[in-house]
């Protein structure tokens, strides 16, 4: 599929005129409304800023919908597009800098600190409701007279539908004033769309004539096998690019260079994750959490300063493009025509799986947050009901993963009516744009009225995790001093200290380790490049 596709039926132009051009006249208009419309979003967004009900997602996702009804109007309901959907486009320009930076802003210790929660939400979690989801389609749509889809739609329907916007999540939630909802809900988002993504490919390759009872097991080999090779391919590209730049010293001769490579890298990564068939959305997104613990603290200050930002305003502008587009292609009248559906008919769907959705989602939040709390010993690391409530509604918005996947399964199958293919893209369209503006909408209030009244004092990064000789402390044996003064203290058994506190040992052993064999060689926080007319490298000279 071509990466960027325009409709020239809005703006015809005569053979003589676009001839004398090497550029297309119909893209050049389609890129000038486009980034119109963006300019439009980041104005209307900055007047919005304060207002509870309103974030970018949304205000972007409307504007899109108000230019495509506008470019209906002028088409004279010949199309409401100006550029195709394609998912070349989603998949290898917009999503890669989102995820990226999303790793590299996360905060690590609140992630890691929660990461068995977030495993068990986006993997577990996902299959459950790709489960729910499949087999209550199969059993409803038969009767609203959707009866041309087989076993394999309904799969893929399933994983289309189990695919969470972590996008829209970076708008409602705030990072500062819920860190633990933020982690969990958008680390949930990252495992949840690479599982999506696996049992959808997994459904595609599936022959449903000669299943056994193995099938299962080859798909759990499958993802652990993504899920391993991925993370470990980000975490090599991290490494690799925070080892060049501390021994090469970009900063002495050219600031952009060493800027340039980090944003190569963390791209090259996704790119070698996509050609050996792995996620690149678990890639790049651990090569974003390795290059901000390592990379980052090997540049010069100014190049800090300049990542930082660059790669926030590179992610900001494609979620704002997404929704955009996503908005826009939202009145795809083709798709409207195909489907051949009474109001009725598309209703009832998009009803059904709206619903589908919702059940799905709370028959794993509920029962693995009470399980999680179960095995926490401390009560403020437990998810609260009003927790478990935020983290069920924000993660019901559903966005471009679930669009692109549905038209990768429905728009050019051959084996389902055309009219029931553009039926199930058409209502998942409405599935995405009612929870992304409803549901994103209703957040933002219904954390302030439920968390942040009655929140408690947080406790910041910086005490959350125990230091070092906090650690080592905890490390000993507990016994009374005036009982056996002579003895000295024990260390404890490093296997129960696991089973017992699993965080503060992993955590220990962990900066043990990094303190002692991955600083001195990839660098990372507390390394200072020599780089000479620097106040660093002039205090240097002086001191030599």
């Amino acid at each position: 599929m071509a990466v960027l596709e325009t409709i020239p039926v809005l703006f015809p132009v005569e053979a003589s005129s676009s001839s004398s051009s090497f550029l297309s006249t119909s893209t050049i208009i389609a890129l000038t409304v486009f980034f119109a419309l963006l300019c439009a979003c980041i104005v209307i967004g900055h007047l919005l800023e304060e207002h509870r009900w309103a974030n970018e997602s949304i205000t972007a996702l409307l504007l899109g919908l108000c230019a495509g009804v506008v470019v209906l109007l002028i088409s004279k309901f010949q199309s409401s597009q100006i550029l195709v959907f394609s998912e070349d486009l989603f998949f290898l320009y917009l999503l890669p800098p989102i995820i990226f930076n999303a790793g590299f802003q996360v905060k690590k210790k609140q992630f890691f600190k929660n990461f068995s929660t977030i495993f068990l939400f986006g993997v577990f979690g996902t299959v459950i409701s790709f489960c729910i989801i499949s087999l209550g389609a199969y059993l409803i749509f038969r009767r609203i007279g959707v009866t041309d889809l087989d076993i394999q739609d309904y799969l893929a329907i399933g994983a289309i539908l189990s695919a969470t916007d972590s996008v829209c999540t970076l708008q409602v939630l705030s990072q500062d004033e819920t860190p633990l909802l933020y982690s969990i809900v958008f680390g949930e988002g990252v495992v949840n769309d690479a599982t999506s993504i696996v049992l959808f490919n997994a459904v595609q390759s599936l022959d449903v004539e000669n299943i056994d009872p193995f099938t299962a097991l080859k798909l759990l080999g499958t993802f652990l096998y993504l899920f391993l090779t991925s993370t470990a391919l980000g975490i090599a590209a991290g490494l690799i690019s925070a080892y060049i730049i501390k021994t090469l010293y970009f900063g002495r001769h050219s600031t952009d260079r060493e800027v340039a490579l980090m944003m190569l890298m963390a791209y090259l990564s996704y790119m070698l994750a996509e050609l050996l068939n792995l996620s690149g959305i678990l890639t790049i997104f651990f090569c974003g959490i390795v290059m901000s613990h390592y990379t980052w603290h090997n540049v010069t200050e100014s190049s800090r300063i300049t990542t930082k930002h660059a790669f926030a305003t590179i992610s900001f502008i494609a979620e704002t493009f997404i929704f955009l587009y996503v908005g826009m292609d939202a009145l795809d009248i083709d798709k409207w025509k195909s489907s051949n559906a009474s109001v009725g008919t598309s209703v009832a769907v998009s009803s059904t799986l709206l619903a589908l959705v919702l059940v799905g989602r709370a028959a794993f939040v509920f029962p693995i947050s009470n399980i999680t709390n179960c095995m926490k010993k401390r009560e403020s690391t437990k998810i609260e009901f009003r927790q478990q409530f935020i983290i069920w509604w924000a993660g019901l918005m559903r966005g471009a993963v679930t669009i692109a996947l549905s038209y990768n399964e429905f728009a050019n199958s051959d084996k389902t009516s055309t009219a029931d293919s553009a039926l199930m893209i058409t209502s998942t369209i409405i599935v995405v744009l009612f929870s992304t503006v409803v549901f994103g909408s209703i957040t933002k209030p219904l954390v302030k009225a439920m968390l942040l009244r009655n929140a408690k004092p947080a406790i910041s990064d910086a005490t959350d995790l125990p230091s070092l000789e906090e650690l080592n402390i905890s490390f000993l044996e507990n016994c009374d001093p005036s009982e056996q003064p002579n003895t000295p203290p024990r260390r404890k058994n490093s296997l129960r200290l696991l089973i017992s506190n699993p965080t503060r040992t992993v955590h220990y052993w962990w900066r043990k380790f990094d303190d002692k064999c991955m600083r001195p060689v990839f660098g990372g926080r507390g390394f200072v490049p020599f780089v000479p007319g620097s106040p660093s490298g002039a205090r240097d000279e002086e001191t030599s």
